[in-house]
């Protein structure tokens, strides 16, 4: 674009004049604009509620058709000192023995000198240990052979034997190795062999397959505990294991102690009450995405207000301008169709009923229930609420039918709300399946139909925008031919008051 000439000779204002021949282009632009912003808010506020949703959907429903997560076992050892115990499902009393624990293999070093009475260091070479011959020699760990010579010291020794698959510390101090599998139980046990007179010099000794557990004779000798894996005996039968962690029939066992051919008892019982903190914590979550989607839903009217122009903007303070946007943030989900259809399959696949046992079962028979339409606060209509729950001021002075249930017949609750929960899992999965240039997977509103809405948007600003410009450059063009044309008209007109200011009278 050139240089723009201005009213130089009209005196008029060109750039408010221009403006004003443009404002309602301007306008086109201005009102696409808010659109755009408008469905990038409604993008953003869709984007939020659908992570809640899929949260709700792939964690709290997926886990509640899980028969596992509600069949809970509380259990009571006779005597905790000789093990722990959970889980389980079978409810009863067992008979448990602890014959062997764990144990990793291990080698204390004998106590390792220097010829020269000198201290102990990473830096000592093998040549200055006490009772070393010198020369080349060879010691074998794990079958991997490590040779040894006389300029190696302690620190470069530990390294090589570590690559033979066992664990080595080095303490100078005490002038001692210490070698440890670096698998548990007996499937750990390691070997050493070679040189004899290397391996005494090094507090070292030969270990193979056949060698037994034992203590240091003196104090300065090495003592060894051979790995060995653990052994209960459960009900008669044995079970072995390379920790001291026991996995049987859905109980988890951890063996403390010996009990040397005694035996303490194992009584499993449903745990009821951490059964029913796993529904409430469902009801949570549950409740609180309802509330949430209502709230949304029946969000006040934002009539009368769109996104605020930069100049808009301008002439408000900071405070005003949010204020002005949160209350049409809000209500932007306001009425949604696409909202009010999620919000109905959830609340209608919640009051099904599901048969078990021949028996037809909803959660109103074990006490669960929404508040009357005329007791229920606002946006809380389809909140469910447990009969008896202390936590509850709502419904805390009824008749605790769910824990009752539970303790009575848990199988058949955990039935029941394993398929009920399935089955809203199921119906709101069907409305978060993909559809072809509408909708993502695992989306419940039509994220690629508004994506390509606000690319559109997008395009018709810039077109608009590149129009409004040429618009502008032709106004700007009349213009600039006016004020030359006047300017002529100006300088012929100062041309003929000279020549008559100077002309002669006859």
């Amino acid at each position: 674009m050139g240089v723009r000439v201005t009213g130089l000779n009209s005196g008029m204002d060109t750039d408010s004049i221009v403006e004003a021949l443009v404002s309602a282009q301007r306008t086109k632009v201005d009102n696409l604009k808010k659109k755009q912003t408008k469905l990038s808010w409604t993008q953003d506020a869709w984007k939020s509620l659908n992570t809640k949703i899929y949260s709700f959907y792939s964690k709290t429903l997926n886990n509640a058709w899980l028969s596992t997560t509600f069949n809970l076992k509380k259990n009571v050892v006779s005597d905790t000192s000789i093990a722990t115990v959970s889980g389980g499902s079978v409810n009863g009393t067992q008979s448990l023995e602890v014959n062997k624990l764990a144990q990793n293999a291990y080698l204390t070093g004998g106590k390792m000198t220097r010829a020269d009475g000198a201290a102990l260091t990473d830096a000592t070479k093998l040549s200055e240990l006490t009772g070393y011959a010198g020369g080349s020699s060879t010691i074998t760990i794990n079958g991997k052979d490590i040779e040894l010579t006389d300029d190696m010291t302690l620190s470069s020794l530990t390294t090589k034997m570590k690559s033979a698959g066992v664990n080595v510390s080095l303490d100078v101090n005490n002038g001692r190795m210490f070698v440890s599998a670096k698998k548990d139980g007996e499937s750990g046990n390691f070997t050493i062999s070679g040189d004899t007179t290397a391996l005494a010099a090094l507090g070292l000794e030969t270990i193979d397959s056949t060698t037994t557990s034992h203590d240091a004779t003196t104090s300065t000798g090495a003592s060894f505990i051979r790995g060995q894996d653990a052994e209960i005996k459960l009900n008669g039968a044995i079970f072995t294991s390379d920790t001291n962690n026991f996995s049987v029939n859905g109980m988890s066992i951890t063996a403390l102690k010996e009990t040397n051919g005694t035996s303490v008892s194992v009584s499993t019982n449903t745990d009821v009450d951490a059964i029913y903190d796993k529904v409430k914590d469902f009801f949570k979550e549950y409740n609180s995405l309802i509330k949430e989607m209502e709230k949304l839903y029946n969000a006040d009217s934002a009539k009368g207000y769109e996104p605020l122009t930069d100049e808009e903007k301008e002439a408000l303070s900071d405070d005003e301008v949010e204020k002005w946007e949160t209350k049409i943030k809000d209500a932007l989900l306001r009425k949604d169709t696409t909202l009010s259809d999620i919000t109905t399959t959830l609340k209608t696949a919640m009051m099904q009923s599901v048969t078990i046992g021949g028996k037809d079962y909803n959660l109103s028979s074990f006490g669960i229930n929404t508040l009357g339409y005329f007791e229920a606060s606002d946006n809380e209509k389809g909140v469910y609420h447990i009969d008896g729950d202390k936590d509850d001021e709502s419904t805390s002075g009824e008749t605790d039918k769910l824990k009752a249930a539970i303790a009575s017949d848990s199988d058949t609750f955990i039935s029941f709300f394993n398929k009920l929960a399935k089955s809203v899992y199921d119906d709101l999965g069907k409305k978060m399946k993909a559809i072809k240039n509408v909708r993502s997977a695992y989306t419940v509103y039509n994220d690629k139909e508004m994506q390509r809405q606000y690319d559109d948007y997008a395009d018709q600003i810039s077109t608009w925008e590149d129009k409004l410009k040429d618009l502008e450059d032709k106004y700007y063009k009349q213009f600039s031919a006016m004020e030359t044309a006047l300017a002529k008209i100006n300088s012929q007109s100062s041309s003929l008051v000279g020549l008559l200011g100077t002309g002669t009278s006859a």
